[in-house]
């Protein structure tokens, strides 16, 4: 993984607005509908080509494939490991409990994404893995043609599967994480082997503590929570740490957060996972100031922060001075060295649901260059 030398380098979550046609395909594709998918493929690996250009022109220097091909980071897996069939309920998240008209009116507007969250019902093992092959050569395709300074490919950790598909099979949460953590291993590894970055999504670690794990005690949270990182660790026990990167949130949604559960809490638990990378929120309102816990906290020497210090679900441009000022209080605490500039979420966590404009969307990583560009300046003369 590419880290900051001589300026702040810049990344985002990976997920990234995806065209009509590109929706369009995916939601046949989900719904049995009759597709012609070569045409698919192709429209998918075009989309790639695009994303990546789009990104290297706006100035971003780790890259993604947008995650074009998913419907979504975490329910893509039903198609790449065995076990995973039909619905499941949903599970509101407390703070939007909280609020029951907020809640019905995102209903109404179309603010909360629909789709199937299959059930575990079954053992987990590879199934195919010819669609992680399929991504990974569409993003060596896009990275030879735009010569990106790195490229990253997204992954669910066993924690976020967990969290959104829930487990009918198992004897017990953690049989059924240590099942997701060795089938999917086999994907994590083939990112790394195609000479990309591994970025592990794990919103569970943020996100679950008022979903997955609402109503519990903070021991039981921090418990369950500590069990997430051990299976993760597990399933990436054969890739260096250098190689991996960790995004962790408290879900990528405009709502109350008022359940969040605070950075003092998460951090010692994210911590002590393998990656390298740490991707978190902190330009939204509710996490702007837990800067002062990666201050009060004792980072481990060989830890990379990458703060996300753009919004991703407001049509706000930041302004490069604010991200700018933002990077400098993080190099502040770790060295300039260990430090990249990041987005608090993905920009298209679902497809066809982007909660912000494409356009806007682009505009606001180009803020993100050109305050990193700023820091970069002032930390380094």
């Amino acid at each position: 993984m590419k880290t900051s030398a001589d300026r702040i380098l810049t990344t985002h979550v990976g997920s990234l607005p995806r065209s009509e046609a590109v929706t369009r395909g995916i939601f046949a594709i989900e719904n049995e509908e009759p597709v012609d998918l070569d045409a698919h493929c192709s429209e998918i690996a075009s989309a790639v080509v695009e994303v990546v250009g789009r990104q290297v022109e706006v100035g971003i220097d780790a890259v993604s494939d947008g995650e074009m091909s998913k419907l979504s980071y975490a329910t893509y897996i039903k198609d790449r490991i065995t076990g995973f069939e039909g619905d499941s309920p949903r599970r509101a998240p407390a703070d939007l409990e909280d609020f029951p008209s907020f809640l019905e009116r995102q209903a109404k507007t179309g603010g909360t994404p629909t789709y199937k969250r299959p059930q575990c019902v079954g053992p987990i093992a590879v199934k195919d893995m010819e669609p992680c092959n399929t991504d990974l050569a569409n993003l060596r395709a896009a990275v030879d043609a735009h010569q990106p300074v790195d490229a990253f490919m997204n992954a669910a950790s066993p924690g976020v599967i967990a969290l959104f598909q829930p487990n009918s099979h198992y004897a017990d949460h953690e049989a059924y994480l240590y099942a997701l953590a060795d089938a999917m291993s086999a994907e994590y590894e083939a990112i790394v082997a195609a000479g990309f970055v591994l970025q592990l999504d794990s919103p569970d670690l943020g996100l679950g503590r008022h979903m997955m794990f609402k109503g519990q005690p903070d021991e039981e949270y921090e418990r369950l929570a500590h069990i997430h990182v051990e299976a993760l660790n597990h399933a990436t026990r054969n890739i260096d740490p250098q190689q991996m990167r960790l995004h962790i949130c408290w879900g990528n949604y405009e709502g109350p957060h008022t359940h969040d559960a605070p950075m003092e809490q998460v951090l010692p638990i994210a911590l002590e996972a393998r990656p390298q990378a740490l991707l978190f929120e902190a330009a939204n309102p509710r996490h702007a100031h837990e800067w002062k816990a990666f201050a009060e906290a004792d980072i481990p020497a060989d830890k990379v922060l990458v703060p996300g210090v753009i919004d991703s679900t407001t049509h706000f441009v930041e302004h490069p001075e604010l991200v700018a000022q933002r990077i400098e209080t993080f190099a502040g605490i770790v060295g300039r060295e260990r430090v990249m500039a990041g987005v608090d979420c993905g920009f298209s966590t679902f497809a066809g649901y982007a909660g912000i404009d494409p356009e806007v969307a682009y505009t606001k990583l180009g803020s993100l260059v050109e305050g990193a560009a700023l820091a970069s300046e002032r930390l380094w003369n």
